[in-house]
Parts: C-alpha cells; structure tokens; sequence
C-alpha cells in the first residue's frame, strides 16, 4: 500500500506546476549524495555526537557516530535497547528518551554558555 501511495504522489502536480515528490528516504533507497557527504563532514567535524533512538544498524548513517569518534569527538547514546557502539560511548543512557533528552539539553545549554 505504501509503495502505491508514494508512486501516487509521483504523479500529483502542485498548482505551481511542478511535481509533488516524497521528502521521506524509504528503505532500500539511496540518501542524496550531497546531504550524505554534509553529514560525515559534520561527523568529522564535530565535538560532540549524540545518537537519540536508534539501534545503530542501518548503514550509513550508523557509520556516523564511529567517524565522530575517530576524529576526536565524544559520543553520547540515548536509547533502551543495545546498540553496537556502546562498547565506545562515552556515556550511555539506557531510559527512555523523555526521561533524559529534556535534562539533557537544558543542562548542555548551560554548559555551552559558561564561559
């Protein structure tokens, strides 16, 4: 059913003329190469990685954590179930995401602050 629903919106025209197109990447489907390479450049680049909610599996994007690390970033996971990285967290929460997100970004807030 979904893949008539997204083969539908290939041919639904916007009133501007131009084609309605799914925004969302399904399974099996590759990532625009442009934003894919933003992400690992933002993974190198980056002194902090925090996975929310995810098992860590689904490639490439579970590449990304271990590329952060590998340049020197430190590695937050959030998420109830394991995941192949926590052997390298740096610290791993295992509650659910409502019980340590909301904390958690106040409490980086404030450290981004001090000076």
């Amino acid at each position: 059913m979904r893949r008539k629903w997204i083969n539908l919106l290939s041919w639904i025209r916007c009133s501007c003329g131009g084609r309605l197109v799914s925004s969302v990447v399904n399974f099996g489907q590759s990532l625009p190469q442009k934003a894919l390479a933003a992400s690992y450049r933002h993974s190198e680049n980056c002194d902090l990685f925090v996975v929310v909610g995810s098992s860590l599996v689904v490639t490439p994007a579970a590449d990304m954590p271990e590329v952060a690390v590998n340049s020197g970033a430190r590695l937050v996971i959030i998420n109830q179930g394991e995941t192949p990285l926590d052997r390298i967290a740096h610290l791993r929460f295992w509650e659910r995401i409502g019980e340590v997100l909301p904390e958690t970004v106040i409490r980086l807030k404030e450290l981004i602050k001090a000076p």
